[in-house]
């Protein structure tokens, strides 16, 4: 299995800028990626679903779908950062080579009041983002 590459927010941004062709798979539930926001120009293939939260059986099939080449540089973002690694082992289980998860996601951690936003993340950094 390959490795897996782990950046904060700004260096993947950073990395994805110099990555020609570079696919970046926010694997967050759909109502999460378009209510709560997402990276700008991200493709959206959920990992798990609501409400179950149940591994999606086509995740593989429509991750080949942008990107059939297994070396092609897929980088992978979730709401912290735990389902994106999930995501990426199964790639890179599945032969995906040049794999990098988004750690802080696009929320970030949880603060001392339970809230996301205040202690990193895609969105807390001030990268592109938009929301549906």
């Amino acid at each position: 299995m390959s490795e897996i590459a782990r950046l904060n927010p700004v260096d993947a941004w950073e990395r994805m800028q110099s990555c020609p062709g570079a696919v970046l798979i926010d694997v967050r539930d759909p109502v999460e990626f378009a209510f709560v926001g997402h990276p700008s120009g991200a493709v959206n293939i959920p990992w798990k679903t609501a409400p179950d939260w149940r591994p999606n059986p086509d995740f593989l099939r429509q991750v080949k779908g942008f990107a059939p080449e297994s070396d092609r540089p897929l980088f992978l973002l979730c709401r912290s950062g735990q389902r994106s690694l999930d995501a990426a082992r199964a790639l890179a289980a599945a032969g995906y080579r040049n794999l990098t998860n988004v750690e802080e996601g696009f929320e970030g951690a949880l603060d001392a009041d339970r809230h996301r936003g205040a202690l990193g993340g895609w969105r807390y950094h001030g990268l592109p983002w938009e929301q549906s």
